[in-house]
């Protein structure tokens, strides 16, 4: 528990239990469509709140670059994104936030409103949120500030936050404008304000920006801040980073708009982007807008269903997906690059890249269900290598955080291009900006280079590193393939295989080996912290199975068919018990398959490929029934902006992309009786015939009997009529 002196009067009450409210009323304010179903209703965005969730609870459009929402005083690696359910402490309402991550950044330019007298410094202005009558939705967030008797709401565009607050009688009403204040890892190198005044000389607005340094090592955020009343005095304090907005007097029950404008390029494009997608004050109105975002983009996805939770589990998750990426340019096509230099784009230029996490399912997930965007990624993507010599690894506001392991741009970039998406972009500069990519000598790839594989004991987290690039070379050669390049393909293909070093014939596991070729010892498949932390939030029991650009070949390694299914076996039976220091990312266990962490997500699916369809319907619906909830526990890992959800709406359909940048979709278990997903082509229905609680027996497609143990990318994509017909075992 957080205890702060200021606050103790208010401790019994931040101790209460945090509760969702989503009344009738509050609902019925703006949920009505007609003719079509509101699926916002389905979306309980508290779901991955507690635990290590991490997820964003406010205000936003889908892929919007604002998220406005309230940020609390911990900077602690459980409030990466601003808020636990555990905590109820708000300094104030910030426009940007990340879901799902292990590290915390943004929260920029945090608003709070305020009465009586108030100091600077991260509790000066904070109050504890009554969360009893909080109500969060797709597009609105509204809560009381217990300390100041004020009724906080926000709503969102793309690149504007709408805030109203509801004072009471005062005095001494005040909006603070704290620029100094980001995530854990965030500081603030330089801010300032301008005021704007009106004809009588009352300031009604003003602008500013934020540079700070943290997981974006160089981070700009410019802004533009008009309110709906001007103020009788406006002054700066905090080294110029608090700026007081004083309303003087409220009438109880009085409502006072704020909107704040952001623009990753400058001052003048904030106030663009205010009055091209805001230039009125009506909340309701924008608040209705963005829930009927919402609901365009979650109506891609009809489920039928008679269970409300799973239901609730499938729109939530779908919700998460579509946080991020977030648009990072002006409504003009101006944005910042990764060199610091504005540029402008005929593109859609996106940000919070978390591709270690989303390459796995999310990103193919967008390729099915968004494929409007995709050539925006592609182009994205494209002039982050321009800018920077290589494709994104963690990108973050124009910055290249380098952060987990791999290549895992170039896998999500090769997968857009072998599903036809290339942006305009000939061929040899795509082929180009993966080979480059590749051939960089920094972050282990020089090792790789001189020996073949990653020594263990001359660069940290060998494993690790050199599994997650030849699944990005197995990517590269799939896409050269498909583009014409068969030098390339050779060539990228026999370093997908560089995992093959690692493998110890008489353990049966992917060891660290060093630079001499012997294996580092001791060795403890159950220890993350093996040799020189040969894995990467994982151990050699996850690890075993990361080779999905060549599954034949790690058959082999284990002796057949047989004895790689018996292997699959023991990681889910063996002990789910860590040893020596172990990461919280390795959580969510069934055995040692961890499925809070993304290097499992795609083990259970190699059952399908080995032709083990009950065994693979079997663990599917072990995670499905353990580790999914409607609850603020929810997940059982890090969200990984989008990931986490991504894995259950894909397997929701009943099939799952296991290798990278593959057309190949591998059966696995349906969730629901039917789901009918908006595609290029037009309608793509999944039907599920027979009991949801047993495997896929046979298969149809189009009326027709399917034999294949996948479903190929352009089939789903023309629409049509894929068919389960399910039994159950024995």
């Amino acid at each position: 528990m957080y205890l702060y002196p200021f606050y103790a009067f208010y401790i019994v009450l931040a101790m209460r239990k945090p509760l969702l409210l989503l009344s009738a009323l509050a609902l019925a304010a703006c949920s009505a469509f007609p003719g079509e179903e509101d699926y916002s209703l389905y979306v309980n965005p508290k779901i991955g709140t507690g635990g290590h969730g991490h997820v964003f609870v406010g205000a936003n459009v889908p892929f919007g670059l604002v998220q406005v929402g309230p940020t609390s005083i911990p900077e602690e690696w459980d409030w990466c994104s601003g808020y636990h359910d555990s905590d109820s402490t708000v300094i104030g309402f910030s426009h940007t936030h990340l879901s799902g991550t292990g590290i915390g950044d943004l929260f920029d330019v945090t608003v709070m409103p305020v009465t009586g007298a108030v100091e600077t410094g991260r509790e000066g202005a904070c109050s504890y949120a009554l969360r009893s009558e909080e109500v969060a939705e797709p597009g609105y967030y509204s809560v009381p500030l217990e300390r100041y008797q004020i009724v906080a709401e926000m709503t969102a565009t793309a690149r504007v936050g709408l805030h109203r607050y509801t004072f009471p009688a005062s005095e001494d009403a005040t909006v603070v404008f704290d620029l100094e204040n980001g995530g854990c890892w965030d500081k603030a190198t330089d801010a300032g304000f301008e005021l704007i005044r009106n004809e009588e000389g009352q300031v009604t607005a003003l602008s500013g920006y934020r540079y700070s340094t943290g997981w974006a090592r160089n981070q700009k955020v410019f802004f533009w801040a008009e309110l709906s009343r001007p103020a009788q005095a406006f002054d700066v304090e905090g080294d110029g980073k608090y700026g007081y907005y004083r309303l003087g007097h409220t009438d109880a029950a009085e409502k006072v708009l704020v909107k704040v404008a952001l623009s990753p390029v400058s001052v003048e494009g904030a106030r663009a982007n205010m009055q091209a997608e805001l230039p009125g004050w009506d909340f309701e109105a924008t608040r209705k807008e963005a829930r009927k975002a919402w609901n365009q983009e979650l109506g891609k996805l009809k489920v039928t269903s008679a269970d409300a939770d799973r239901k609730t589990i499938f729109y939530t998750a779908f919700y998460h997906t579509m946080i991020a990426p977030s648009v990072f340019n002006d409504v003009n096509g101006d944005y910042r690059g990764s060199d610091d230099t504005v540029r402008h784009g005929d593109f859609q230029n996106y940000t919070t890249w978390s591709l270690w996490d989303t390459y796995r399912a999310a990103m193919p997930l967008a390729t099915i269900v968004h494929p409007e965007k995709i050539d925006d990624f592609v182009k994205t993507f494209y002039h982050i290598y321009k800018e920077q010599g290589d494709l994104p690894v963690w990108h973050l506001m124009g910055n290249e955080t380098d952060c987990m392991v791999g290549n895992p741009g170039t896998i999500a970039f090769a997968d857009f291009i072998v599903k036809g998406f290339n942006a305009g972009i000939p061929a040899d500069d795509l082929i180009k900006a993966m080979v480059d990519t590749d051939e960089r000598d920094d972050r282990g790839l020089d090792l790789l280079h001189q020996y073949g594989y990653i020594p263990a004991d001359l660069y940290r987290e060998a494993v690790g590193n050199d599994l997650e690039y030849a699944i990005a070379d197995g990517a590269l050669a799939n896409a050269a393939a498909f583009l014409g390049y068969p030098e390339v393909e050779a060539k990228y293909r026999e370093q997908s295989h560089s995992y093959r070093h690692y493998w110890d014939p008489e353990t049966h596991f992917l060891r660290g080996r060093k630079a001499d070729g012997s294996f580092t010892e001791p060795f403890n498949p159950f220890a993350p912290e093996q040799g020189n932390h040969d894995y990467t939030e994982g151990n050699a029991w996850q690890y075993r199975y990361l080779v999905p650009q060549d599954v034949e070949g790690l058959q082999e390694l284990f002796g057949g068919r047989e004895a790689f299914v018996e292997a699959l076996d023991a990681l889910f039976n063996v002990s789910s018990e860590l040893e020596g220091e172990a990461p919280p990312d390795i959580s969510g266990l069934i055995g040692q398959y961890a499925h809070g962490n993304e290097p499992s997500h795609h083990i259970i699916y190699l059952y399908s490929m080995l032709g083990e369809r009950q065994r693979a319907a079997q663990r599917l619906r072990q995670v499905y029934d353990e580790l999914y909830f409607n609850d603020v526990e929810g997940l059982s890992g890090n969200e990984d902006v989008g990931q986490m959800s991504g894995w259950y709406v894909l397997s929701a359909m009943g099939f799952y992309q296991v290798e990278p940048a593959s057309t190949r979709f591998w059966f696995g278990l349906p969730i629901f009786p039917e789901m009918k997903v908006k595609v290029a082509g037009g309608e793509f229905v999944i039907k599920a015939h027979g009991p949801l609680d047993g495997y896929i027996a046979s298969v149809k497609l189009n009326g027709k009997p399917y034999d294949k143990p996948y479903i190929e990318y352009s089939d789903i994509v023309s629409g049509g009529v894929l068919e389960f017909v399910l039994e159950r075992e024995g």
